[in-house]
């Protein structure tokens, strides 16, 4: 009764019927000026341009997942973890219709791709949806219309140096699968740059089996804007009632890659920057010509490794690498036949590997490092397999070896070294540590492996190399223990001790060809436990550029932010180094002396 007496007291005085103030409702949306209509028109022309490049696309395909569980002090912390990465042929995935079949015979990681984006749709929860995985990658491929979809307009911004005009989108009709979020879409030809949202479900069921996700795509050649990241970011309600929240991020790479349809097409390889590394001399002695066949064998599987888009092409950061393997070079006085050389491999799961005399580390390795001291102690245990003589399998200098599809890349070349070498390799990398510039620098050293270990049950797949070797023992100790002798105990409120930075901390892929860039951002200052983040997924936030089709010498390269002059890791005295909070956050870095 006197519900009802208040019902009819706000009627009166808004002024508005009983019936309409049971079910507020929102402002009814500005219609769109001619301007933003065109803009809205181009935007969705352009999304169909989109999806036929990409169909032509055979790209590098990475998940990697965490499950986090609230924390009183961290405020959550990943329990869990899920990596998957893939060569997708977007050609044959695409069709709607197809794209639920599975592929029979594919083996291993680079599977088929029918199998791959099933798995990629499973493990992101959306059985629901008409494309699957896919949609995250375009807003609706099916149906983004102005017959399926409301358009509103909400302001101009800026993503990096690229202007863009943002919408509100929201599907004309309830339906399952229809895109429900916000696109940029920038203003000179019209295309979406970016889009944030969910799918709307089903009305008839009570749960949205949708995620929300933020997708990015990048200017990777003239005209062509191709997906570059998508962050997804949500909580789970399972049966009991119980909330776990996730997170994931999707990275692509590899759009100029040629995916082999036989095996015989891998016989033509033409690698970038590669360098003819004979010697001119007229005759050759026994040791130099086993020398000279290793070297065969080692340039073989680093033209082979780029060629699948797993290893990024020789660049610039290689030399910041480089310097820190030459400052313990020198230190030990060693004597190498040959220089040193180090790579990039371009996936995240921590793993470093020594193939000949190139050294290779993983991005999300070299992401996590704290500083140069830690990047050292991991370049000395690959150095130390180089000059223990635990060399690569001299069967790959035969090339035939290596005419596989790259989908067979990670079942074919195996390069992990043996328990006993890597246990002879782990205890002369200290010797070789300890003789080196960084010797008084073991105690921050140990903190990384400290973190490493603290995490190293609940993220057993950011842990499990895929080609190399891994950091921690199969009893869940690091490799080099003996650098942690004499480091302080791990402590998360302590604001200057910084163990190990979150991922994405230190390079970014450019899409189109692979290079590696440091990225260039200044550090945030610390504000409490929570913004540490070790080993821990984030945002992702870009900074567009429009793609430069020409760049003079030494100009930044295409979509890149200007790199740093200096090697990605740095100093790490008193262990101050501060991580800022964000994807594209790492610390100040400093040259090494």
């Amino acid at each position: 009764m006197y519900r009802k007496i208040f019902m009819l007291g706000l009627t009166l005085l808004l002024g508005v019927p009983a019936s309409q103030a049971k079910e507020p409702r929102g402002m009814a949306p500005v219609p769109l000026t001619p301007q933003q209509q065109r803009l809205v028109q181009e935007a969705i022309a352009r999304e169909k341009v989109i999806v036929k490049q990409i169909q032509k696309s055979t790209p590098v395909v990475q998940s990697y997942i965490q499950d986090l569980r609230p924390d009183q002090k961290l405020y959550q912390v990943p329990v869990s973890d899920q990596y998957m990465i893939g060569r997708v042929d977007f050609g044959k995935a695409f069709v709607a219709d197809e794209y639920a079949q599975r592929s029979q015979g594919s083996h291993g990681w680079f599977g088929g791709s029918f199998h791959f984006m099933s798995e990629l749709t499973k493990a992101f929860h959306l059985e629901n949806s008409p494309t699957g995985f896919m949609a995250m990658m375009f807003i609706d491929p099916t149906g983004f219309d102005r017959q399926h979809y409301n358009f509103t307009f909400v302001r101009r911004e800026f993503l990096g140096t690229v202007r863009t005009w943002v919408f509100d989108v929201q599907p004309r009709e309830k339906g399952t699968g229809r895109f429900f979020g916000r696109i940029w879409v920038e203003d000179q030809d019209g295309t979406v740059v970016r889009f944030n949202g969910t799918y709307i479900t089903n009305p008839n069921e009570e749960a949205n089996h949708y995620f929300h996700f933020d997708s990015w795509r990048m200017n990777v050649q003239p005209g062509v804007w191709a997906p570059a990241a998508v962050y997804i970011e949500d909580t789970l309600h399972n049966e009991v009632a119980h909330a776990t929240s996730f997170k994931g991020q999707t990275t692509y790479w590899g759009y100029s890659l040629k995916l082999p349809t036989r095996e015989s097409d891998a016989e033509s390889m033409e690698i970038e920057n590669a360098q003819d590394q004979s010697d001119n001399s007229t005759d050759v002695s026994p040791l130099q010509a086993e020398r000279e066949w290793i070297s065969q064998a080692e340039q073989n599987v680093l033209d082979r490794l780029t060629q699948a888009g797993l290893v990024a092409p020789p660049s610039d950061f290689d030399k910041q690498l480089e310097q820190v393997a030459t400052n313990i070079i020198i230190g030990n006085n060693l004597q190498l036949p040959s220089d040193i050389h180090c790579r990039v491999i371009l996936t995240t799961p921590l793993e470093s590997l020594a193939v000949g005399n190139t050294i290779l580390l993983s991005k999300g390795l070299i992401d996590t490092l704290p500083d140069e001291n830690a990047l050292a102690a991991v370049i000395a245990f690959q150095l130390a397999h180089i000059v223990t003589g635990h060399h690569i399998d001299t069967r790959y200098a035969f090339n035939d070896r290596l005419l596989f599809p790259d989908t067979s890349t990670f079942r074919r070349i195996t390069m992990n070294h043996s328990t006993p070498d890597n246990e002879e390799a782990s205890k002369k990398a200290v010797e070789l540590f300890d003789h080196s510039i960084y010797h008084d620098k073991a105690a921050s050293v140990g903190l990384f492996f400290q973190q490493l270990e603290a995490r190293e049950k609940e993220l057993p797949s950011l842990f499990t190399p895929r080609l190399g070797d891994s950091l921690i023992r199969t009893d869940g100790q690091p490799w080099l223990a003996g650098l942690t002798q004499g480091a302080p105990k791990l402590d998360m409120d302590n604001l200057t001790q910084i163990a190990a930075l979150p991922l994405n901390s230190r390079l970014k892929i450019d899409p189109w060809d692979d290079k590696v860039f440091t990225l260039n951002v200044k550090p945030a200052p610390l504000l409490n436990a929570r913004d540490k983040m070790p080993l821990e997924l984030t945002p992702v936030f870009f900074r567009l550029q429009r793609y430069q089709d020409t760049s003079p010498a030494g100009a930044t390269p295409a979509n890149t932010q200007p790199a740093a002059n200096t090697p990605p890791p740095p100093s790490s005295d008193a262990g101050t180094a501060q991580p800022a909070a964000s994807a594209q956050a790492q610390p100040q870095a400093q040259t090494p002396q």
